[in-house]
């Protein structure tokens, strides 16, 4: 199967944060989450489709203020790793935010069909 050409819009990251207060404090990481094997970072694309529900609507403004709410009951998502004594990890739990990066290519989910399923081809020119 051949892979498509389109292009990709990025807009600038940003920062979201949580939408109200969280506690401000450090958990340890459970020893499970805290293995060697696992210190490392996954990329993901997440891809939506437009729906009636935010039709005339901006549909990243949308999922930002959802993700800021969302991060006010799971607000260690919008903190930090940090390295403890020997090597212990634990989130700082500082409402620092998550990274969100805006983008928009010009190609249908249609036309990519089961394309975009993993390992997606299209990984790097997406996030780039």
């Amino acid at each position: 199967m051949s892979r498509r050409s389109f292009s990709v819009v990025h807009g600038g990251a940003e920062l979201v944060v949580p939408a109200g207060a969280t506690p401000g404090e450090v958990k340890k990481l459970s020893d499970i989450d805290d293995q060697e094997g696992l210190r490392f970072q996954l990329p993901v694309i997440m891809f939506y489709r437009n729906g009636s529900a935010v039709e005339g609507k901006d549909a990243c403004k949308v999922i930002r203020n959802g993700l800021g709410e969302a991060l006010v009951h799971y607000y260690p998502l919008a903190g930090r790793l940090r390295e403890g004594p020997n090597r212990k990890l634990m989130v700082d739990c500082n409402g620092a935010g998550i990274l969100l990066v805006e983008a928009e290519a010009h190609v249908s989910l249609k036309e990519l069909g089961n394309e975009i399923l993993p390992p997606c081809p299209y990984m790097k020119g997406l996030s780039s």
